[in-house]
């Protein structure tokens, strides 16, 4: 007792200052451009929630909808009548490759995959961004005011994806969504095993992607396990040694800790079905999956486990795995209850026209039998995209206290005719398709005159690449062979 006591006297070990992971090393420095406040008038409006207002108004002030009805008092805001306008939330595309495989798509910005070994989660897409892309300027022409640029799908775990908001910037940061959680590119079936079965080096084969999985979610559990230990050891008192810092561990132990959002490069519906079983296993969120061509295989399944699929309209059958196609895919995943079903673009071309995308699968499902309206189909491309990216507290749908991310269309935005005139983002017009002043033009292109160096045909070629890419991210020359 003696001794206890003596003990209990003794001064505890003077702690060393503690060791503490900085999660946010690249902060965002976006801020929204100057808002006025508007009310636009006598609009058919789709809020994103499943509802189609006609002859409505909506109000915008101070950055966020105000309120969203018939008859509204203009108080001090400017009225615009928008009569035979449509309008919706700002579109959302969660699997964009816009600034990590820009335009001109040359070998030297081919910095969108890593493929350098099957597990490179340490790498982050936003360290490659570049903000001069001139496709930014031609998506948010087609009314895309958010966007995930995420790694390509070469590797088991691809890297970190980072959510922008379109804006014109000359830094990532200034577009980065400060308050959207990090995602992780993951990919399954072929891509993978193709690449590194070539290398002789596991993966080779489905099975030993599954077991590559499992390996590094096995390492991240021990990681987290010492960086707890070690946080509850120092709030007890003691002076732990800090576990060695691991950036590829940091971002699996992200995910684990529920951080950090999955994001699954994924066509194959029993592959889907694993995916989810692995992250059961390891008691992590499987998340959204992507291209998704056999999703509907499994629609129930993936409502029941709270995963969204981000899938293609109609693009089919250019490997394997892409082959057990319908083009109703979106729309039978969409038809179960408690579903998230999302339009993707996954190219520079077709991300400036997803509101067509998403018209392809209503028409399609139609004729074979739903009955799908635009009030439904928007939320493809607005709602459940924000959901996907964790960011549906604050965009995605037209609703009273959410950003104003707001598209004005000339038409109904599923006729192919439909163009956006105008594009709010955070209540300020960062584009309008009648006023040069608000049509951005990427530093790479201000000032050249390209007529008066480089011959008419090279001309035309260059001009052709900044509007209009018309080869996909993922399937360029430069950046194969992690095609789709």
């Amino acid at each position: 007792m003696l001794s206890l006591g003596l003990t209990a006297c003794l001064p505890n070990e003077k702690q060393d200052a503690k060791v503490v992971i900085n999660k946010n090393p690249y902060p965002s420095t976006y801020q929204a451009l100057p808002a006025q406040s508007v009310l636009l008038t006598n609009a058919t409006i789709l809020t994103g929630t499943g509802v189609r207002l006609n002859d409505a108004d909506i109000l915008l002030v101070n950055g966020k909808i105000m309120q969203v009805g018939s008859d509204l008092s203009a108080g001090n805001a400017k009225v615009i009548d928008m009569t035979g306008k449509w309008i919706t939330p700002g579109i959302i595309d969660v699997h964009s490759h816009l600034g990590v495989y820009p335009n001109p798509q040359v070998e030297s910005h081919s910095d969108g995959n890593e493929m350098s070994s099957p597990n490179t989660s340490e790498v982050w897409a936003e360290h490659s961004v570049w903000p001069q892309d001139p496709a930014f300027e031609t998506a948010r022409a087609g009314g895309v005011t958010t966007l995930q640029i995420l790694p390509g799908s070469a590797n088991l775990f691809g890297g970190r994806g980072v959510t922008l908001r379109n804006v014109p910037s000359v830094t990532m940061q200034g577009m980065k969504y400060a308050k959207a959680p990090y995602g992780l590119k993951m990919a399954c079936g072929e891509n993978p095993k193709r690449v590194y079965g070539s290398r002789k080096v596991l993966p080779s084969t489905r099975m030993g992607n599954v077991a590559g999985y499992r390996s590094a979610w096995l390492a991240a559990t021990e990681y987290q396990r010492a960086w707890d230990k070690y946080d509850s050891d120092y709030s007890a008192g003691k002076n732990p040694e800090a576990p060695k810092r691991d950036l590829e561990l940091d971002t699996l132990m992200g995910v684990l800790d529920g951080e950090i959002l999955i994001h699954n490069h994924c066509y194959k519906a029993e592959e889907m079905a694993v995916m989810i079983d692995l992250g059961k296993e390891f008691n992590y969120h499987s998340g959204t999956f992507h291209h998704a061509i056999e999703a509907y295989k499994i629609a129930d399944l993936l409502a029941a486990n709270g995963n969204c699929a981000a899938m293609w309209p109609d693009w089919w059958g250019f490997k394997m795995e892409a082959f057990d196609m319908v083009e109703e895919n979106v729309a039978i995943v969409d038809a179960v209850k408690n579903s998230c079903a999302v339009v993707h673009s996954d190219s520079s071309t077709t991300i400036q026209r997803l509101n067509q995308e998403a018209a392809k699968v209503m028409y399609r499902a139609n004729e074979h039998g739903f009955a799908l309206k635009e009030e439904d189909a928007i939320k493809w491309i607005t709602a459940n995209a924000a959901k996907s990216l964790g960011i549906d507290d604050e965009v995605g749908s037209l609703v009273v206290g959410k950003k104003a991310d707001v598209v004005v269309w000339n038409t109904n935005p599923f006729s192919v005719y439909a163009q956006a005139e105008q594009v709010f983002i955070d209540g300020a017009k960062v584009y309008d398709r009648y006023d040069d002043k608000y049509q951005a033009i990427s530093d790479f292109l201000l000032g050249q005159t390209l007529d008066s160096y480089v011959d008419s045909d090279t001309s035309k070629a260059v001009n052709k690449s900044s509007t209009e890419s018309v080869n996909s991210s993922e399937n360029n020359s430069a950046n194969k062979p992690a095609i789709k």
